[in-house]
């Protein structure tokens, strides 16, 4: 038999569909890359830089000026500063221009004068140093236009220095620090325990919570809705309010332990290890089934009833319904909420610094990034935990892509 021939032109159609194809993408994969791509590169960088908070403003003069006392002591005081307190800032100038209702009497030897505008060559100014630049002045017109108009001029300055964050200088001493000592082993091992179980955790209860909604029944549309309520409701609210219940002194839990007779002393939930981070794990447990109940109901709701009646009429229990009908059909969407929840709940700041501040034992490494980068002004060092928690996450993608999505037919 002969082979059918492709029609004439259809590989250029192809290429240019492909073209068109592409040219469509191109503005969206611009702005993704510039959105995702840029900020990553930049943290990369920052983690290899010693870098503090105050180091994020390059260092450069700073100058204040100031038309100040009367008569033979009225003079022009430019008070200038380094804005870094490490770095050298060189060939520092300042160049204005003297107001028309001021004339120059003496200046200061650093200045040329040429008319009413002078130049001052100040030199070096080391880290953190202040300098004053002082032009004494006689008044040729009203006193106060003259302080309203030297005040609104902004003299023009020069200077260059060092500056920490575009430099090609680089260290490993963050990554150092991040890894020295058993206090980044813990704060993994915290990490891993409230992510692993808080998705866990938030699966099984969206399970249990679609499986019992999986019914029609009057009020089933209400029931969804308070289903919901934790995960649409303010994080900052939810959070004050488990503070509030379990507050060890006016706490509604604690109260109704005492009287059940359960404790005879209150309990600092939040407070005290190993409890703090179980309840933390609770609450992200509480704060994010709803949204695995949500797509595993949608899920469920696609499965044909028939095998289910066939099911029954072969005496099948409902446990074992669920395991050999529901289970496998539930496993695809089951994998992919345990990928998203786990990169989220890795990432979860928010919900801990709100409940313990990262205290009593709940200090993971989001919570470890702001520490570093701000309680410490460490930005180089918040960086280099980044770095360590994309990398965490890098490989937490490859081994759930290469082994668990293989096996769920993902």
């Amino acid at each position: 038999m002969s082979q059918a021939t492709p029609p004439v032109g259809t590989g250029a159609l192809e290429k240019r569909e492909a073209r068109l194809a592409w040219s469509l993408l191109l503005p969206t994969i611009t702005i993704v890359s510039a959105v995702v791509i840029l900020p990553l590169l930049a943290i990369f960088w920052i983690s290899f830089k010693p870098i503090g908070l105050a180091d994020l403003r390059p260092p450069a003069p700073v100058v204040r000026e100031a038309l100040r006392g009367s008569d033979d002591t009225l003079r022009l005081e430019y008070r200038l500063r380094n804005s870094s307190q490490s770095e050298v800032i060189s060939g520092v100038t300042i160049r204005d221009t003297i107001p028309d209702t001021l004339r120059v009497v003496s200046a200061d030897p650093r200045c040329t004068i040429d008319g009413a505008a002078f130049l001052c060559d100040i030199g070096d100014l080391e880290g953190g140093a202040r300098d004053e630049v002082e032009i004494f002045v006689a008044l040729t017109g009203d006193a106060d236009a003259a302080e309203e108009a030297a005040e609104s001029t902004e003299p023009e300055l020069t200077g260059s220095g060092n500056n920490i964050l575009t430099n090609m200088e680089f260290t490993t001493e963050n990554f150092a620090r991040v890894f020295d000592g058993d206090e980044f082993w813990d704060v993994l091992w915290v990490t891993m325990f409230y992510t692993v179980f808080g998705t866990i955790g938030a699966l099984v209860f969206g399970l249990f919570a679609a499986m019992l909604l999986n019914k029609s029944f009057k009020g089933q549309g209400i029931l969804r809705g308070l289903y919901l309520f934790p995960y649409v409701a303010p994080v900052i609210a939810v959070a004050f309010a488990w503070i509030i219940l379990f507050d060890p002194f006016s706490g509604s839990a604690n109260a109704l332990l005492v009287q059940m007779g359960v404790t005879t002393d209150a309990i600092n939930f939040f407070g005290e290890r190993p409890l703090a981070l179980i309840m933390v794990t609770v609450f992200e447990i509480w704060r994010y089934f709803p949204l695995s109940f949500l797509f595993i109901l949608a899920r469920m709701q696609s499965i044909d009833s028939d095998m289910y009646e066939a099911a029954d009429m072969d005496g099948a229990s409902p446990f074992q319904q669920f395991w050999y009908l529901s289970l496998p059909q539930l496993l695809g969407i089951l994998s992919v909420l345990f990928l998203l929840r786990f990169i989220w709940t890795f990432n979860k700041f928010d919900d801990i610094f709100l409940l313990t501040g990262g205290n009593a034992g709940t200090r993971t490494l989001t919570v470890n990034v702001y520490e570093q980068a701000f309680a410490v002004s460490n930005i180089g060092a918040g960086a280099a935990v980044a770095v360590v928690i994309f990398g965490c996450l890098i490989l937490f993608s490859i081994f759930f892509f290469k082994y668990v999505s293989q096996e769920e037919g993902l």
